[in-house]
This record gives C-alpha cells, structure tokens and sequence, in this order.
C-alpha cells in the first residue's frame, strides 16, 4: 500500500487534484452529514466484512480531522495508529477483495502531496465548506448592519443628519473606518475625524 516518494512525484503528474486546499479549516466542524440510506445502500456497507466495515467507516471520521479535510494519508504506518491496530493487521485487511480503502483513490493535493479521497467524502466536505462561508457571509452582513445602524444614530446624536441626504454617505464612512480606524471604538471624536475627511472628498 506504501508508495515511495519518488513514484509519488511521478504519479502526482496524472492525479486528479484535489478541490479543497490545505489552508482551508472546518474549525467549528464537529458533525459531519450522513446519507444513512445512501451508506446503507452502498457496495461497501453491503458486500465488506464486518471488520473492514467498522474500520472503512471510521476511516471517513478519520478524514475530517486532516489536512486537507476529507484527505487520507498515503502511509500505512499513519492509517494504522489512527484506527489503533498494529502495521501487520492493516495491511492484511488492505489485501482483502473489499478494503476499508475501498473506493478510495490517490489525489494530489494543493501543496503537492498525494493523499487518499473518497468521492462521497470530498462531496461533503465542500458541502461543509460552502456552508461555512454561507454562514461566515451572513455574519459579515449582519455586522455591517448593525454598523451602519450605530453610524446613523451617531450622525443624528452630533448633529449631522443632513449627511444622511445622499444615501451613500454612511456606507462611505463606514468603509473609511474599517479602512483607516479598524481597532479604534467608533466614539465621537473618531467619527468626527472621519468626516471631516470623507467630506472634503468627491463622491
């Protein structure tokens, strides 16, 4: 099953690459989504034996944690502590005509390694990437929000409303602050800084 690093590189040329980069983090991924009718449907579930079965599935958990997530690595050594069996016991279930490898193949990867990926597992985990940045672009715009808010109730406390005539003025303001002042608490004498900028500028 090990493949050396020398014919790694050779064959990293040919491999499909894999979608999800080796920066990209799942911090808050504590679940992952299962299609229990498509895992018991499924050749593997049905035809491999009850041993390879327990480890094969614990391998796709095993996945989630690494880097790129969805991602094995292409050393037995590695796969045998993660599912807590000896080198020998790994490799002889590899041998078996169902594997807990089955249906995995070798990709390459953004930094250039060749890991193991499993299609249904790389499906979910874009699955769970794209909601992540889903989720990640709905908190942006709730925070914008809530700026925009805070900046037109200052306008209005410090006697500045009639700013408000031209609808882009707040978000102009507020793109400056987060610019030139993204530490600083949004106080009166920042605003008032910030206008007496943003004022003198054209539109």
């Amino acid at each position: 099953m090990n493949v050396s690093k020398a014919v790694q590189l050779i064959d990293a040329d040919v491999l499909e690459e894999y979608p999800i980069a080796t920066d990209q983090r799942l911090e808050s991924h504590f679940y992952v989504e299962m299609h229990f009718r498509r895992w018991l449907n499924s050749r593997f579930c049905l035809l491999a034996e009850p041993e390879v079965g327990f480890y094969g599935f614990n391998l796709f958990f095993v996945s989630q944690d690494q880097s790129p997530v969805g991602t094995l690595p292409c050393d037995d050594r590695l796969l045998a502590k993660y599912l807590n069996i000896d080198i020998e016991r790994w490799q002889g279930l590899c041998k078996r005509e169902i594997s807990p490898l089955y249906n995995w193949h070798k990709v390459r990867c953004s930094n250039g390694e060749v890991r193991w990926a499993h299609p249904v597992v790389t499906e979910m985990a874009v699955k769970a990437l794209g909601s992540k940045r889903k989720n990640a672009e709905a908190k942006a715009k709730m925070r914008e929000r809530k700026r925009l808010k805070d900046l037109t109730q200052m306008l209005e406390r410090i006697g500045a409303k009639h700013l408000m005539a031209n609808p882009s003025f707040v978000e102009r303001l507020d793109s400056w602050l987060v610019e030139h002042r993204p530490e600083c608490n949004r106080t009166e004498p920042i605003i008032r800084e910030a206008l007496d900028v943003i004022v003198t500028e054209r539109p």
